[in-house]
């Protein structure tokens, strides 16, 4: 998959949720409440990755896959919501340290 396709995908998922936090609690979640469930995702993260690591008493199920993949999928929807493209964010990044560790 391409990071063309996440960024679509990840826009579609996330006005998915808009409509059901509309439903369910009348209004959607701002850009700045996205961020913070994006830090909390990001939190389980570690947390998963050390109980792989056996540096943490193991306290879920094997989802280390899927809280990564949802990670991406909030950075998307961060990147979109604040009108930077994804596929530009990570260029972006992966050229500085390039010429930074060169």
């Amino acid at each position: 998959m391409d990071i063309k396709e996440v960024s679509q995908r990840s826009a579609k998922i996330r006005q998915r949720y808009h409509e059901l936090e509309l439903k369910y609690h009348g209004s959607k979640w701002n850009t700045e409440e996205d961020a913070l469930a994006f830090l909390t995702d990001a939190g389980i993260v570690g947390r998963l990755v050390m109980d792989q690591q056996g540096r943490w008493p193991k306290t879920s199920e094997d989802q280390l896959d899927y809280k990564i993949g949802e990670c991406i999928w909030w950075l998307s929807t961060l990147a979109d919501q604040t009108g930077l493209s994804l596929e530009n964010c990570i260029s972006h990044f992966l050229d500085q340290r390039e010429k930074d560790l060169k």
